[in-house]
């Protein structure tokens, strides 16, 4: 079993930044595939970016190209997520989640944990 634990949301001027951290229980990343996932109010969950345990490969949504950046820390068993050049349309609240296994995938019913979201709100 997998805990994940968000922090670092908030209220942020647009063109500010933001770090959201993951923190994981129960087991190290090994094996594992990370990402972070965002649902604005009355959308569906949106693949953002996501990283092997390892570190060794990423994929990010087209959206945040450029302006997010995704880390691994497995010293801490923490993921990083670095929002940078923030636009109000990044408003949203952001879940970390983990799925067993190496491959990446965008969907959410591939992931098996998630945790309980952190709000981020971008202001014009």
């Amino acid at each position: 079993q997998v805990q994940l634990v968000e922090s670092g949301g908030g209220l942020v001027q647009a063109g500010g930044s933001l770090r959201l951290s993951c923190a994981a229980s129960g087991r190290t990343f090994s094996g594992y595939t990370m990402g972070w996932f965002s649902q604005a109010p009355g959308k569906e969950r949106e693949f953002v970016v996501a990283i092997r345990g390892s570190g060794d490969r990423t994929d990010y949504a087209g959206s945040v190209k450029g302006r997010f950046t995704i880390s691994v820390d497995n010293a801490k068993n923490t993921v990083y997520l670095q929002m940078n050049s923030l636009k109000p349309e990044d408003t949203a609240v952001y879940y970390c989640a983990a799925r067993q296994g190496v491959s990446i995938r965008a969907s959410p019913s591939d992931y098996d944990y998630w945790g309980q979201g952190t709000q981020v709100t971008v202001s014009a």
